[in-house]
């Protein structure tokens, strides 16, 4: 089981940054776990916004590279999210995300094994 948390969230103008960060817990060691950072804006689905495969990795959504940077500390069991020049449109709950499989981003989030339980940004313009 693993168990994530994430912090960071908050209220930025537009042009500003945060850094998500998500910590895992548990009976695991996170080197052998893919994670991603997914986030879903009211009255919309859930979509990916950056992975960080096992094998070192990383994908990101077009509508954020560029701007958003993942990485992963696996001696911290750690995952971040560094997002520069933020938007309106970027407000949104952030998830964190874990699972065995590679490419989280292109998965069923339906399927992903383990999920934080979120933290909220909010941009305004």
């Amino acid at each position: 089981q693993v168990h994530l948390v994430e912090s960071g969230g908050g209220s930025v103008q537009a042009g500003g940054s945060l850094r998500l960060s998500c910590a895992a817990s548990g009976y695991t060691d996170i080197t052998y776990y893919s994670m991603a950072w997914f986030r879903q804006a009211p009255g919309k689905g859930r979509e990916g916004v950056a992975g960080f495969d096992w094998d070192g990795e990383t994908t990101y959504a077009v509508s954020v590279k560029g701007r958003f940077t993942i990485s992963k500390d696996n001696a911290e069991n750690s995952l971040y999210l560094q997002m520069d020049n933020l938007g309106p449109e970027d407000t949104a709950m952030y998830y964190c995300a874990a699972d065995p499989r590679r490419s989280l981003l292109l998965l069923s989030t339906a399927t992903i094994r383990y999920w934080g339980q979120g933290t909220q940004v909010t941009v305004s313009s």
